[in-house]
This record gives structure tokens, C-alpha cells and sequence, in this order.
């Protein structure tokens, strides 16, 4: 195992990881409030559906990727040289999607780019339960997911800025060099598995043992407790992030009236709230019981919904965007509860393949929130009434994940019970 300075080491640089993976996807959030980018694609203004499913194209892609590919991605190559090929075709991806001039080939090459990011969580996830007990898991782990709040809150305004100063093609140059010359590196440099773990990877065997390898990474994740309800719960829990981060600054800009330079940094607000929540939510996991945990996706997400129905229903377009931020600080604090939780429930082996699940799941099934929040855009009487009908079906994303927490608290409850009964009665015995 690392020295535990340097486990740390390899959490930042998947906190860095996270941080450009986000900036890359919500790239396409920001270009379809530009003219120019929708006309080279070919997609009218008022489309909704089809600028929603730029993002749900990237969804389907990191969905089916994390659950098909990253069993063989822990099984043949290992976190580092997963993450090292992962960086590299994203960054070309992004880098050559400028040269891409119709809306096919566009989507093409963000089903490509969430194929190539699919696997990160679950990497990440392999990586913590490797250096970290299940006690401390909850600091790495809100570290990691800080990556989230920090790549939207940066990404934003910095797509907005070469948006503004340069064109719609600088974005994604400008991105597909970040993954190469700043992750790679780093990857290089900080990320390091024990070495048990890395000589008990298949070297030189045919695919047959290697797939059945992977088919044993697989069955051992079936096993993992609880997984089908985390998954559900996972899948509600994206839903809010995908749906609100894609539409966050049209809504801004069409719904609410902020100029083009007031929905860069107004739309990175929120996810700052997230960052500064997601740190917060990984004290509050170390410190409270494990059985409590789930309590903290009950509670969050009645602060979500209620945050979210404020923003919709008030007239103060400034008080709408303030409730947005209080309602992403509520989604932060329950987001390393997550992974959190697969760590505790899943054996050291199966954790990469649990999460891969869980987070595949999960991302599939929310990436269709876009384009069904754009569906109901484009159907309503007016742009701002669709905004606002489509931030409202964020709300009920999030009475999904309180009966899932309030499930899960149940089941996990009922499951301790016995055993500490069984531990009082040997003490009695004794």
C-alpha cells in the first residue's frame, strides 16, 4: 500500500481527472445558446429534443461503457493504464469534433467521448477502496466527486470566455489538449495500485481466461448488497445533475433574462456550492454512524426539491438563481454518500465492477433527462414557461432518491439489528 501521504497524491490527480472530464461534457450545455455552432451542425434554435440529446448521446455512451468495459478495463489493463488510454481518446475526440459538420456525426463523437469516460468513477472507486479502510473512505471519496462541481463550476465560464473572445471550435481545442498535456501527466506520476493487485491482473492469457475473469467481476458485483436499490437511487441522483447542468444557461439566458456574461459565472455558482458540499458531505460521512448514512439522501434531497420548487415559483430572477445554488449545495452534500456506500457494500475485488454498475446504471438511465426535459421545453406555450415545466421535473428526480435513502436506511437497519443482537448474547454468555 502508498505511504499515506502519497495515496493522497493519486486522489488529487482523480480529483483533477473528474474536474476535465465535466468540463468536456458540459461543453455542448454552453454552445447551443450559440448561433453559430447550431447552424454548422445543422440544428435550428428552437429544437429542444435535439440539443437535449447532444448530451443524452454522451450519457448512453458513459452508461453501456461503465457497466460493459469496465470489468475488462480493471481486469486487463488496471486503473493507471485505463485512466492513461481513457485520457488519450478523449482528448482526440475533442480535440478533431470541430471537423465533424452534421448533427450525426456530432452525436457519433459524444456516444465515442462517454464510451471513453465511462469507466473513471469506478477506476476511482477501485483506487480508494484500495489505499483507504471503509471508516475513512468518505474524505477521498468527497474529494474525488468535488471533480464534479468544480469541472461545471470552471467549465462554464471558460467555455463562455473562448466562446466570446474566440469561437465555438477553440472550446474543444482548447479541452482536448487540457486531457493530454495536464492528465496524462499526472496519471503518470501519482497513480499507484498495490502491487498485489497489479501482479494478480492477467499477463499473456488468451481472451478466453481473460473473459472469464471479467464474467467473475461481474457475478461477484451481482452479489454486492442492496445493488439493485443504490442503482435506482444512483439513477434519480444523475438525473437532477444532468438535467439541471445541461439547461442551467439556456434557462439562464432564455427563462430568466441574464446576458451571455452573467450566465458564465451565475451558471458556475451553483456548482461551486456543490464543491464546498461534496467536501462537507465526506466529513459528515466519517463522523456519523455507517447506518446513518443513508439518512443523508432522505434529508438532501427534500432540500433539492424544495430549492428547486423556490426557483421555479418565484418572480425574481435573482432569487431563482440563488435557490439554484441552495439546492446544488444539497445535492453536494449526499454525492460521496454514493460512492461511499458501494465501497461499504462491495468485496475489494468487486468494488471497480459494483460501481461500474451502479454508475452505468444509473448514468444511462439519467442521461435521457435532457432530452425529455427538452421535449417538454419545446412543447409549452411559452420559451419561459417550458424552462420552467422542465426545472420542475427535476423535483420529482429527487422524491425517487428519499423512498430509496428511507429503504435503504430501513434494510440496513433491520440487518444490524440481529447482529448486535447475536453480539449481546455472546457477551452474556461470556
Amino acid at each position: 500500500m502508498q505511504s499515506r501521504q502519497a495515496r493522497w497524491y493519486g486522489v488529487i490527480t482523480l480529483f483533477v481527472i473528474v474536474a476535465i472530464s465535466y468540463i468536456d461534457r458540459i461543453n455542448i450545455a454552453v454552445l447551443i445558446t450559440d448561433a453559430g455552432f447550431l447552424q454548422h451542425v445543422g440544428i435550428e434554435r428552437t429544437d429542444r429534443v435535439s440539443q437535449g440529446l447532444l448530451a443524452t448521446a454522451f450519457m448512453v455512451g458513459y452508461g453501456i461503457s461503465s457497466v460493459v468495459l469496465t470489468p475488462f478495463a480493471a481486469a486487463l489493463l488496471g486503473v493507471r493504464r485505463s485512466l492513461l488510454a481513457g485520457l488519450t481518446l478523449w482528448g482526440v475526440v475533442t480535440f478533431l469534433s470541430p471537423a465533424l459538420d452534421s448533427f450525426g456525426l456530432l452525436l457519433g463523437s459524444r456516444i465515442l467521448l462517454g464510451i471513453s469516460e465511462g469507466p473513471v468513477f469506478a477506476l476511482a472507486g477501485a483506487y480508494i477502496k484500495a489505499h483507504f479502510e471503509s471508516r475513512e473512505n468518505g474524505k477521498p471519496n468527497s474529494l474525488v466527486n468535488m471533480g464534479t462541481g468544480l469541472g461545471l463550476a470552471i467549465g462554464y465560464p471558460l467555455v463562455g470566455a473562448l466562446l466570446a473572445s474566440h469561437d465555438w471550435q477553440t472550446s474543444f481545442h482548447v479541452l482536448g489538449l487540457i486531457n493530454i498535456v495536464l492528465g496524462i501527466p499526472l496519471v503518470l506520476a501519482f497513480v499507484r495500485m498495490p502491487k498485489v493487485m497489479v501482479d494478480s491482473r492477467p499477463r499473456g492469457v488468451g481472451a478466453g481466461a481473460a473473459l472469464a475473469q471479467v464474467g467473475q467481476m461481474v457475478r461477484g458485483a451481482m452479489h454486492t448488497r442492496h445493488l439493485l436499490l443504490v442503482t435506482l437511487l444512483t439513477s434519480a441522483f444523475l438525473a437532477y445533475l444532468w438535467g439541471s447542468s445541461n439547461w442551467l444557461p439556456s434557462y439562464l439566458k432564455e427563462a430568466r433574462g441574464f446576458s451571455l456574461k452573467e450566465m458564465g459565472w451565475l451558471a458556475s455558482l451553483p456548482q461551486y456550492a456543490t464543491v464546498v458540499a461534496v467536501l462537507i458531505g465526506g466529513v459528515i460521512i466519517d463522523r456519523i454512524p455507517r447506518k446513518s448514512v443513508p439518512l443523508m439522501f432522505v434529508w438532501c434531497s427534500v432540500g433539492v426539491g424544495a430549492f428547486v420548487w423556490l426557483a421555479i415559483a418565484t418572480e425574481s430572477r435573482y432569487l431563482a438563481a440563488y435557490s439554484l445554488i441552495a439546492a446544488n449545495f444539497c445535492w453536494g452534500l449526499m454525492s460521496p454518500a454514493i460512492p461511499s456506500t458501494v465501497q461499504h457494500f462491495s468485496r475489494a475485488e468487486h468494488v471497480a465492477s459494483s460501481y461500474g454498475v451502479v454508475n452505468g446504471v444509473g448514468s444511462l438511465v439519467a442521461g435521457f433527462m435532457p432530452a425529455l426535459m427538452g421535449g417538454v421545453i419545446a412543447n409549452a406555450s411559452t420559451p419561459k414557461a417550458g424552462f420552467l415545466m422542465g426545472f420542475g421535473a427535476l423535483i420529482g428526480t429527487q422524491l425517487v432518491v428519499v423512498l430509496c435513502g428511507a429503504m435503504l436506511w430501513l434494510r440496513e437497519r433491520h440487518t444490524q439489528q440481529p447482529e448486535q443482537g447475536a453480539q449481546g448474547a455472546s457477551a452474556k454468555v461470556a
